[in-house]
């Protein structure tokens, strides 16, 4: 039997803190074809064997659990999601569950052009594309590979297919691409795109120190407003997001959070697109998390800056029925922790950002 947690809402999870849980992270695979510095080594990790990576089918069954306790969003991210063999196969697979209505990825973009197609077709609503530069030799140095075309020809793909709106994830990094802020915002004012500057997370071999690359969003916002005055701004599909049934709340943040995640959404004067900006670090969002994380490896980690995982692979393999994963992810919300410490300069060392999936 499941326990009261759930029972008392069999419409939408909730965790120790009652905060409703709607959305998962699934980390199809540890491979990627970039090396971005933050990330993971530039020699890189060693690789999961094949035996140990949960298949397509054994990750659906977990997404057809969580879809019955209420979460209804899922993201497919990596390593590099669109390295894994039959990626667009699984994402029909998953947009047949019943519950699932937002299914998006987060990716490199260098794969993108040649699957966007297929994949909008096989029900993926939208993408999040990783781009710390606009400069191609810089693009190589930081991510290890020369495909700095390839990605915008990613982006183009995708907009032009329907995966919208489409999303730009910058990593923010003083004396890496601190000089291109400026230029990564003015983008927006005549591209319907949502570029969003992350602040750099201490994980894996991220360094922690302001010294060592850490920009906060503050610093972030007094760069951009060179450009104009920043105004709250609820982009068009984070409304619609917020306005669901269900497990879907409204958190108790400003207007301009994300529903679906933790960006807050602003707007230059006169712009078509909008700026996000997270901050993991400065100005943490674990108030109003509404996520769960599967690995690759199968493993249910209950929030991304804690080491804390729960294995969800064995269970699997030893004839796990709904019902026992259901109960998995009824334990792993219920372990969810009210915040990380990384104001007490405690941060994860378990496993790099590649391994988990962000």
């Amino acid at each position: 039997m499941l326990k009261e947690l759930e029972l008392q809402n069999a419409s939408c999870l909730r965790d120790g803190f009652n905060r409703p849980i709607n959305y998962l992270r699934i980390s199809v695979t540890d491979r990627c074809n970039f090396r971005c510095f933050y990330c993971m080594p530039r020699e890189g990790v060693p690789f999961k064997s094949h035996s140990e990576i949960l298949t397509y089918e054994e990750m659906a069954l977990v997404v057809r659990a969580a879809a019955d306790l209420g979460i209804s969003k899922v993201r497919l991210t990596g390593g590099e999601p669109l390295v894994r063999y039959g990626i667009v196969d699984f994402v029909r697979m998953l947009a047949e569950i019943p519950g699932i209505d937002d299914l998006a990825m987060t990716t490199n973009g260098a794969l993108l052009a040649q699957h966007a197609l297929a994949l909008k077709e096989a029900g993926l609503r939208r993408v999040n594309v990783s781009l710390d530069t606009l400069n191609s030799e810089r693009f190589a140095r930081i991510t290890g590979v020369a495909a700095f075309d390839k990605v915008l020809a990613g982006i183009e793909a995708a907009e032009t297919v329907g995966l919208t709106p489409v999303k730009i994830n910058v990593v923010a990094m003083r004396g890496v691409n601190d000089d291109e802020i400026v230029d990564f915002a003015r983008l927006t004012l005549n591209r319907n795109w949502n570029v969003r500057f992350i602040e750099l997370m201490p994980l894996g071999s991220a360094p922690m120190n302001s010294s060592d690359g850490y920009l906060s969003v503050q610093e972030i916002k007094e760069i951009i407003r060179t450009l104009g005055s920043l105004e709250p701004h609820l982009p068009a599909h984070v409304a619609g997001e917020l306005s669901g049934g269900g497990c879907q709340e409204v958190p108790s943040a400003p207007i301009h959070s994300d529903g679906n995640g933790p960006a807050r959404y602003y707007r230059l004067s006169g712009a078509i697109g909008t700026i996000g900006f997270i901050s993991p670090v400065s100005e943490h969002f674990c108030f109003s998390c509404n996520r769960l994380r599967l690995t690759s490896d199968g493993r249910l980690r209950p929030c991304l800056l804690w080491d804390y995982e729960m294995d969800i692979r064995t269970r699997l393999r030893s004839g796990a029925t709904l019902d026992h994963i259901r109960q998995m992810l009824v334990d792993a919300a219920a372990s969810k922790p009210k915040g990380h410490r990384l104001e007490e300069r405690l941060a994860p060392e378990g496993r790099t950002m590649s391994e988990i999936g962000g």
